[in-house]
């Protein structure tokens, strides 16, 4: 009998030994929600349109952001002055949008310095000295400029703000 329970242990035990390890592989879902949302390019180039109504005055500006490269167009509408079109390019810096924006306006093309705080869905224009400086207006000093009292642009539609640029 002691032979009997010595050889079905061992006969146990070397069945075990043989015995490969198995592990279960988790079962991975796929959430359904994510699976069908579009892909969404956070690398490409991003329009921001503008519109701002000041008395009888607009502003309307069309803002492309290429990674802190900026271009766009912008376009001051004056009740009774003249008023200009024109293409504005520069960068990002922070918050800041440090533009030139080249326009027309009275026949005649010029340049000047143009900055902007983009916060939330407002661009405010910032407000400050400026000096001639060759073909362009330049900002006298950039620390002395203020954005508080400037000319603020909400987010409109690129349709009602593309009518206004031309």
């Amino acid at each position: 009998m002691k032979k009997l329970i010595m050889l079905g242990s061992l006969s146990f035990f070397l069945m075990n030994c043989n015995k490969k390890a198995e592990t279960v592989a988790p079962k991975v879902e796929t959430d359904s929600i994510t699976a069908t949302e579009p892909v969404v390019d956070t690398l490409g180039p991003k329009t921001f349109c503008y519109l701002g109504v000041i008395g009888k005055d607009s502003v309307f500006a069309s803002i492309d952001d290429n990674l802190g490269t900026i271009s766009g167009k912008l376009s001051y509408k004056n009740n009774e002055k003249d008023s200009s079109t024109g293409d504005i390019t520069g960068f990002k810096s922070g918050d800041t949008l440090k533009l030139t924006y080249e326009f027309q306006s009275e026949g005649s093309k010029s340049k000047r310095d143009i900055f902007f705080i983009q916060k939330d869905n407002t661009l405010t224009e910032g407000i400050g000295d400026h000096k001639e400086e060759g073909a362009q207006s330049k900002y006298a000093d950039e620390k002395k400029i203020t954005y508080k009292d400037g000319p603020k642009m909400q987010t409109a539609d690129c349709a009602v703000v593309s009518k206004g640029l031309k």
